[in-house]
């Protein structure tokens, strides 16, 4: 087992990879921008370092300062979290030049997954559903045009190496097609460095289902059941539930074998999660696959009673998963609620600034992942994403109630969330029936 881990992240997620080392009895040096000196991983990690100002491009993701940072404490790996260099391959090449252990997978997974038109050839040759769309990726608007028009409208244009809604447009006709492709491959460009696009065929009123997969360097690979990540807002998610209570035993077996046969295509190792949308007919398609850790991923952890960061430790330290397809039972029902500083009342702007109090909610099923506290200073750099609360039931109905209780215990002040927010959703009476989809919040809950 490694002695020390780096993580090259912060937030909750910086602690959740802390406390998971601690319980593994691993060493851990926390990395930190400028503006996060008081941010909570740097003081609940063994050591931590700076590594730059508060601009991201030249701390959290300067691949440099990260590498420098682990060769002068002495660490072994780095756990990238999620965003930041999570998926870079250009860290996991330098990882390895310098005998530090990525722990996710290596660069040629990241390659053929992580660029969506890449993984859909990948998928297309293993037999793996996808949505209709381009063969290749394209620059060119013309000639983008006249793939959508071959697919039939509405089609959505997406960013080839995106991710987080960025660099995404539905276009439902073929007027404003130019305009749209031209803004998201602008948006593309700035937020990941590459203006190549491509088009798929855009799936109304589907759900987005996606299935968590562990991989060892063995050969064995496992899913560990769906997650319904439908409820978004401008494509990025806001709640999310596991498992999925509308679809059948026999659709989840159909879903799972191809999750596993989309991660055994490319020999995976690591974490990782198989999305795909599911249609109102129960027909689903491959959209991507995210190769790190996600950020819902604790909602699987409740209902599987597996730890997810221990499991990418152990993996990338080359031990064999312990657990087979046959161990994995999914026992009740959990839901995530995003907690974000922002004003829900003003078009959701960031809301940064100084927490004058808080207290968390607690008692059965209840549990928070988050790395403020009274005094903590949002900064306003990054993720207006602060905190993750996550409960447990014996089925939906019963988590539904947990989580509207616990919203309410949790108290923030000092700056704008949208707590208030997520109260709303959970009363929706089409939440409540789980007559959802990926436009649920645009259609049934802004609208009011």
């Amino acid at each position: 087992m490694f002695k020390k881990i780096l993580i090259a992240n912060r937030g909750e997620i910086a602690l959740r990879i802390i406390r998971a080392c601690k319980e593994l009895g691993i060493k851990t040096v926390s990395v930190y921008s400028e503006i996060d000196k008081d941010s909570l991983h740097v003081h609940m990690a063994d050591e931590s370092i700076c590594i730059g100002p508060a601009n991201s491009s030249k701390s959290y993701l300067d691949i440099k300062n990260i590498i420098s940072a682990a060769l002068v404490t002495g660490a072994e790996a780095i756990h990238p979290g999620y965003g930041f260099l999570s998926e870079n391959t250009k860290l996991v090449e330098v990882c390895e030049m310098h005998g530090i252990k990525f722990i996710g997978p290596n660069a040629d997974h990241i390659n053929k997954m992580g660029n969506k038109s890449q993984a859909r050839k990948t998928m297309i040759d293993a037999g793996v559903p996808v949505v209709p769309g381009s063969e290749e990726s394209t620059t060119d608007s013309k000639e983008a045009l006249k793939i959508a028009k071959e697919i039939g409208f509405p089609v959505m244009v997406k960013a080839s190496s995106g991710g987080g809604g960025r660099g995404m447009r539905i276009v439902y006709d073929e007027d404003k097609f130019e305009e749209y492709f031209n803004m998201a491959k602008s948006e593309s460009s700035v937020a990941f460095n590459d203006d190549s696009m491509y088009i798929e065929k855009f799936i109304e009123e589907p759900r987005h289902i996606e299935f968590q997969i562990l991989a060892d360097e063995h050969g064995n690979v496992i899913h560990l059941g769906e997650r319904d990540c439908s409820l978004q807002r401008r494509n990025q998610k806001v709640l999310e539930e596991a498992p999925c209570d509308i679809i059948s035993d026999k659709l989840r077996k159909e879903m799972g074998e191809a999750a596993l046969k989309a991660a055994r295509a490319v020999s995976y190792i690591n974490a990782g999660t198989i999305e795909f949308l599911l249609d109102k007919y129960n027909n689903f398609y491959f959209i991507e696959m995210n190769t790190r850790i996600q950020v819902e991923h604790p909602i699987t952890e409740a209902i599987t009673g597996v730890d997810l960061i221990k499991e990418q430790i152990r993996v990338a330290c080359g031990k064999k998963l312990k657990l087979k397809q046959d161990d994995i039972k999914i026992n009740g029902h959990a839901i995530e609620c995003r907690i974000n500083a922002e004003d829900p009342s003003k078009n959701f702007m960031p809301s940064p600034g100084e927490i004058e109090d808080i207290f968390i909610p607690g008692g059965y099923g209840v549990r928070m992942d988050s790395h403020i506290y009274s005094g903590y200073v949002i900064p306003p750099t990054y993720d207006s994403m602060i905190g993750k609360l996550i409960v447990w039931g014996n089925d939906r109905e019963e988590a539904i109630g947990r989580m509207k209780r616990a919203l309410d215990e949790l108290i923030i002040t000092g700056i704008n969330t949208n707590i208030d927010f997520q109260r709303e959703i959970l009363s929706n009476k089409g939440f409540i029936k789980n007559k959802v989809d990926t436009s649920f919040i645009e259609k049934e809950v802004l609208k009011k």
